[in-house]
């Protein structure tokens, strides 16, 4: 059984925004952040200059704990672009705080990546000032 790595550098990068920069400021910091709407009291992801439920602009960063369970996954083994290595393990994660995010599973193996799997956020640096989000089997 294979464990499941982050990607290499040399894959393409997100390219931040004034709207998403404080999300990809948390990474770095080793922080997972997400919004928060003080209109609707409810967590925003991605990050947006309104909130997607009531459209108030009262959205306020917030540090998520970084646990949270897989959704949905899937397993690529055939990349779309030749830098990704595979296999990897793509989920949706609904984290505590009540917000969804895509990602990649790392640290676990195909095998164990099921619906319901308690995850918890890691980072890793990638070049170009970007750290990553991932997540990995929560084994606490």
């Amino acid at each position: 059984m294979t464990v499941l790595g982050p990607q290499r550098a040399g894959i393409p990068l997100p390219q931040p925004t004034a709207v998403s920069r404080p999300f990809w400021e948390g990474c770095a910091a080793g922080e997972l952040r997400y919004q928060h709407c003080g209109a609707c009291d409810r967590a925003v992801f991605d990050p947006a200059w309104a909130c997607r439920y009531c459209d108030a602009d009262a959205l306020q960063w917030r540090t998520s704990a970084g646990r949270g369970e897989v959704y949905s996954h899937t397993v690529v083994w055939r990349p779309q672009a030749p830098q990704f290595t595979a296999p990897y393990a793509v989920v949706i994660v609904t984290f505590d705080e009540g917000f969804q995010m895509l990602t990649n599973l790392i640290g676990g193996t195909v095998e164990e990546v099921r619906v319901g799997l308690r995850v918890q956020a890691t980072f890793h640096d990638v070049g170009d000032g970007i750290t990553l989000p991932y997540v990995e089997p929560d084994r606490s």
